[in-house]
This record gives structure tokens, sequence and C-alpha cells, in this order.
């Protein structure tokens, strides 16, 4: 059974920094791709961040730049360090972790089938 549990989040000025860690556990055969969602009020979830275990990593356009996901594995610990934040950014952040078909978007939630709880980031301006 996969378990992740996220931690890290916080009330941060615009231009402040936040590093998100999600403590995992339970790893499979069915879980190649780990990342990272965000969920503002009234829109849908969308990754914000994706790597996979070779450690190649996915960003959409609007955190390139910004956002940096990593793993450190002796640890067990997925970490998710945002930088010049934004007001926009504000959201629940979530872990996830699944599988993805080769060629397909990483950041899109139907690929992934273990979630965490999630930590509140908000952004004052």
């Amino acid at each position: 059974q996969v378990q992740l549990v996220e931690s890290g989040g916080g009330s941060v000025q615009a231009g402040g920094s936040l590093r998100l860690s999600c403590a995992t556990s339970g790893y499979t055969y069915t879980t190649d791709l780990m990342g990272w969602f965000r969920q503002a009020p009234g829109k849908e979830r969308e990754g914000v961040a994706a790597r996979d275990m070779a450690g190649r990593i996915a960003y959409p356009d609007s955190v390139k730049g910004r956002f940096t996901i990593s793993k450190d594995n002796a640890k067990n610990t997925l970490y998710l360090q945002m930088n010049s934040l934004k007001p926009e950014d504000t959201a629940m952040y979530y872990c996830a972790a699944g599988r993805v078909p080769v060629g397909s978007n990483w950041l899109l939630k139907k690929w992934y089938n273990h979630w965490g709880q999630g930590t509140q980031v908000t952004v004052s301006s």
C-alpha cells in the first residue's frame, strides 16, 4: 500500500519561498512516476511537477524556472521547492504517485492513483 504524507505548506508573501515535503512508503512496481499537483477553490486539480524513477522531470510553463521537484531516496521523501511565489500559486498542494503510459503527458491527474491528504499554500500580495 502506497502512503504519501505532505508537509511544509504555509503562508508567505509574494516573492517568497516554501519547500513542500512528501514522505513516501509502500512503493510497488505500479508507481513509476511521482508528482505534485495543486487545486485552488473552484478550479481543476493541475499538475505542477512530475518526476520518474530515472530522474526525468516535467513542469508546466506556469511554474517552470520557479518550482523544482527532487527526491531524496535515502529518506524516501519527495520535495517541491517553490521560489518567487505569486498569489496565483495559492492552492492546496498534493503529492501523488502512479504510472503513465510512454509518450503521455505526465502532468495529467488521471494517471495517478495514490494521493496524499494535501498541504495548504497561501501567497499574499
